[in-house]
């Protein structure tokens, strides 16, 4: 099957446009049927659910599943297919993936276009291999590294927009001299989330002013949190560097991307002639405001898919918005502090909890970390938890040899990062050990 062309995807967008689902208004449009609860996890050992996610309301489990259809069938596939190459942080994050790449393929009929972040506090967390992806099956990828806003710019147009995928982000955002440096992409990144935000410049030996095109979806792939006002606007994906025994399969150009490009024109043929009824679509939501902005589209391709996408959708929705609205918005310093951490549990031999001034003592006493000069009077124990956090590490009331309680951190709660971020520093036990938790 030859892949859609720009000329009768166009077409198809004008003879839809500006009609537009609504946000976060009622009456949803479900495929309901009675079917047996069937288990979300399609691909087996290849994700395991996080258990950090934030618990949710029981609403959108209990959205019955359909009898599978063709659609629905599709999605399975292209599940499989990018779980057999990256490992998401949960099964609700490989979900939300698998909807983004097909809402690429419906952009004529959103109103907004949602971006998927997709950060990792360290080198080497997948994210790179994940746009790899992405590029051979969304619709016509525009890989945007080192390219300037001014040719983003002239490569939006209103009919057909392409899709936008930036890899080190961090490389234009990672700093506030970067940031500033590129407020235009920011800016423009911002703007391509709705439909109808334009751009002035002046183009020419006349200077004569221009109207540009935003409207665009975006994945955007980097180190450490986007600027938050496009992290507002993202699904958010956050990815882990692979533990031990964590496998996936190499990409491989040659040998993947033709079933990739087979399997992204055939979605693109299911999707094309439903762009009417997309639009008159107004979902049922899990969330509010500009998160139902964000996530509408991909709840809508889960009701245009039926089966179990439209429960998997609004699961993925709820808990996923749940978990950034808790998440501290601070960036990460990387792994060299869970590094450092490791070595002060190490020296205390390996003592069950830590209270956080004793932590950060030890913190500050080597001469060889960062720790004693961090900020005015060297690190804090609020800096601490900031930069804790986006590992999933918080502080609590830990119990001290000596039988007192004070706030400090439990061991246990590091093993999982230990693994992923600084495996060399020491060995780590598999597992916390009976009674930690």
């Amino acid at each position: 099957m030859q892949p859609e062309t720009p000329e009768s995807y166009s077409a198809a967008a004008k003879a839809i446009w500006p009609a537009a689902a609504i946000p976060g208004q009622p009456g949803a449009h479900l495929r309901a049927a009675q079917a047996d609860d069937a288990d979300p996890d399609l691909t087996g050992d290849a994700v395991t659910r996080s258990t950090d996610e934030v618990d949710t309301p029981s609403g959108p489990e209990e959205i019955p599943d359909a009898e599978p259809t063709y659609g629905s069938e599709l999605l399975d596939e292209l599940r499989a297919q990018i779980a057999q190459f990256v490992i998401p942080p949960s099964p609700a994050a490989l979900d939300a993936i698998v909807l983004w790449v097909v809402a690429t393929h419906l952009q004529p009929a959103w109103q907004h276009a949602p971006r998927l972040a997709v950060v990792g506090p360290a080198k080497r967390c997948g994210k790179s291999r994940l746009l790899d992806v992405l590029t051979e099956t969304v619709h016509d990828p525009m890989l945007t590294i080192n390219t300037t806003p001014a040719a983003v710019y002239r490569s939006i147009t209103e009919e057909a927009p392409p899709t936008l995928l930036v890899d080190e982000a961090d490389t234009i955002f990672g700093t506030p001299k970067m940031a500033e440096k590129n407020e235009e992409m920011r800016g423009l990144l911002n703007a391509g989330h709705q439909r109808n935000r334009y751009v002035t410049r002046v183009v020419g030996n006349d200077h004569t002013p221009r109207r540009f095109a935003t409207f665009a979806m975006a994945a955007i792939a980097g180190i450490g949190d986007l600027p938050d006002t496009i992290m507002d606007r993202a699904v958010v994906i956050r990815m882990r560097r692979r533990a031990e025994g964590e496998k996936v399969k190499p990409f491989r150009s040659r040998r993947d991307i033709p079933a990739l490009h087979e399997l992204r024109d055939r979605i693109a043929a299911w999707a094309k002639p439903l762009l009417d009824e997309t639009a008159e679509l107004e979902p049922e939501m899990p969330v509010e405001d500009r998160a139902a902005d964000t996530w509408e589209p991909l709840v809508i391709v889960a009701d245009l898919a039926g089966g179990r996408w439209p429960r998997l959708a609004r699961m993925a929705c709820a808990r996923m918005v749940a978990a950034e609205a808790a998440a501290e918005e601070d960036h990460p310093s990387g792994a060299r502090i869970l590094a450092d951490i490791r070595r002060v549990f190490v020296a205390q031999r390996e003592v069950d909890s830590l209270s956080t001034d004793e932590l950060l003592h030890h913190l500050r006493q080597d001469p060889e970390s960062p720790w004693a000069e961090w900020g005015r009077a060297g690190l804090t124990s609020r800096e601490l938890g900031r930069m804790l956090r986006d590992f999933g590490i918080t502080s609590g009331n830990v119990r001290l040899a000596d039988r007192t309680q004070r706030k400090g951190y439990m061991r246990n709660k590091f093993l999982d990062a230990w693994r992923r971020y600084c495996p060399t520093v020491h060995p780590v036990d598999a597992d916390p050990a009976p009674g930690e938790g």
